[in-house]
């Protein structure tokens, strides 16, 4: 089994502090720190972009987790890898040619990760399933943090954790979406191995990740 790995979503810092954010998270034992970019087109919310990124990777040693909630996506990745990504996940519905974007994020050197929303079904990548590094699951429709965990998309973790074991396969299973420290055992069994949770971190638990999942 693939250990469980906690990526705090910035969604819910305090902006105005966000390095202290991130410095305080790295040194609570977070494995990544998850920062969701928006573009208030493909998803009805706007947040940060390079620049911020680049600046917050400056004092940072931890992975970035970057989740591309933008459209037109691919050309952007560059942008985003430049800053400092060490994840760069994208949405099929949001590049022309997912197979193209895949390979640039590759020729990059970052790693790849895939999101599916609520509504988007696994059989649009399973062709991409070899050659990726990470499945995002969306366990809430994106766009805004503080939504209620949706359940019925552990039905489809559990499908892909099933294809990952049939095909030997090695990429992450990511859930993000209203987790928090009764449903993320679910998400767990289910197959998910990283979690991505904002609200209780910041807001119920006060930053403190070290608190078991």
């Amino acid at each position: 089994m693939k250990k469980i790995q906690i990526s705090p979503s910035i969604l819910s810092a305090d902006f105005s502090q966000l390095g202290n954010e991130i410095k305080r998270l790295e040194e609570a034992g977070a494995d990544m720190i998850h920062v969701d970019v928006m573009d208030g087109h493909f998803v009805p919310n706007l947040t940060i972009g390079p620049p911020v990124i680049k600046a917050l990777k400056k004092n940072s040693s931890i992975l970035f987790d970057v989740h591309l909630m933008i459209s037109p996506v691919h050309k952007y990745i560059e942008d985003y890898a430049d800053a400092g990504a060490d994840i760069i996940t994208i949405h099929p519905e949001a590049t022309e040619d997912l197979k193209l974007s895949i390979n640039k994020i590759k020729d990059l050197k970052k790693k790849v990760g895939i999101s599916l929303n609520p509504k988007t079904q696994i059989d649009g990548i399973m062709e991409y399933l070899s050659e990726i590094d990470l499945v995002l699951i969306m366990s809430v429709n994106p766009g805004f943090g503080g939504q209620k965990f949706m359940p019925e998309v552990l039905d489809k973790v559990k499908k892909l954790k099933r294809l990952q074991v049939e095909k030997n396969l090695d990429f992450e299973i990511e859930i993000d979406g209203g987790i928090n420290f009764d449903n993320s055992k679910k998400a767990i069994e289910a197959g998910a191995n990283i979690l991505v949770s904002g609200t209780t971190i910041f807001k119920s638990n006060n930053g403190d990740i070290k608190k078991k999942y």
